[in-house]
């Protein structure tokens, strides 16, 4: 079935599902929308790392063993900073840093966040369209045991550790979805929308805070398939299984499920675990969806779009 795709990601795992996606798909029939809620100024630079994370993986270069950053990175800078007695605790790889300069004196020149991550689609072969969800500032911010904490001071100075209690999406309500991200949901050749199993707290939800995009997929006629971030109660990577647990969630397919009621058809659950109870107007499925290589990731994608095109039969 041709048509045009549209994802919704951000982290490790939605971008494992993007390169899947991007593997089978024409670049043209594929858009992706990444969260830029974690997106922050340290050093002076302005990093981006679901970007980042989304850029690298359909570039193919990607870190297979951290899941994060570039494969065969350096780390000079790093170490040359740890010295100085710098801020070291946000590890910048000295290839990963080369994009972190480039796209904090592009902004500052005035260019768009957007404008900015098209030149490194074309720069690294990227036929995709990876699109930030807004060019204007969301911050994802975390309310802990420990005080309100930025995300990245959350994630990755203190490692998830504090218990979390809340959550907010600054600026969200305010900030303009990227003009062509929303025109990628409201095409007349929308074939689906895929939200990547990725955490809803950290990556789908800041996406979803912004009012004109929810408003898309809720009219969208196109088909909108999500899968799980979880498996077995647990998550592959990151901290979505502890999240749901700490704010009073069960940690299972079917939480993740609920929090996307209304806007998706179709949930995707893995096929080692039991499919949850009915949901209503949500259409609960299973497939294998631990991406452990690329093979996985295509044919996470494949049965994505199986799911979509089934559904589209049916109306």
């Amino acid at each position: 079935m041709s048509g045009h795709v549209v994802a919704l990601c951000g982290g490790v795992g939605g971008a494992k599902l993007a390169q899947g996606l991007a593997r089978v798909l024409p670049g043209e029939d594929l858009t992706i929308i990444v969260n830029t809620g974690d997106d922050f100024r340290h050093l002076g630079l302005w990093i981006s790392p679901d970007i980042d994370s989304v850029l690298y993986a359909l570039a193919d270069l990607s870190d297979p063993v951290r899941g994060w950053g570039r494969r065969d990175e350096s780390w000079g800078f790093m170490a040359a900073l740890a010295r100085l007695g710098g801020e070291a605790w946000f590890q910048l790889g000295d290839g990963d840093l080369a994009i972190h300069v480039e796209r904090s004196w592009r902004l500052a020149a005035g260019e768009s966040l957007s404008a900015v991550t098209g030149r490194f689609c074309k720069a690294l072969g990227v036929r995709a369209s990876i699109l930030p969800m807004s060019d204007d500032p969301v911050s994802t911010r975390i309310d802990t045991d420990a005080g309100w904490l930025d995300f990245q001071d959350y994630f990755v100075r203190r490692r998830c550790e504090p218990r979390v209690q809340g959550i907010e999406y600054s600026g969200a309500h305010g900030a303009r979805p990227q003009p062509a991200a929303l025109g990628a949901l409201t095409r007349p050749d929308l074939r689906a929308v895929v939200i990547c199993p990725s955490n809803p707290f950290l990556s789908i939800e800041p996406i979803l805070a912004l009012p004109a995009i929810r408003k898309a997929l809720r009219e969208t006629r196109a088909p909108v398939v999500a899968i799980t971030p979880i498996i077995g109660g647990e998550a592959v990577k990151g901290p979505a299984a502890k999240m749901l647990r700490e704010l009073g969630f069960e940690s299972d397919s079917a939480a993740v499920a609920r929090r996307y009621a209304g806007l998706v058809d179709v949930f995707v659950c893995d096929s080692s675990d039991p499919l949850p109870a009915p949901i209503a107007e949500m259409n609960l499925v299973s497939a294998p969806t631990l991406m452990t290589g690329v093979a996985e990731r295509e044919q996470l994608a494949r049965d994505t779009l199986r799911f979509a095109d089934e559904t589209s039969a049916l109306r």
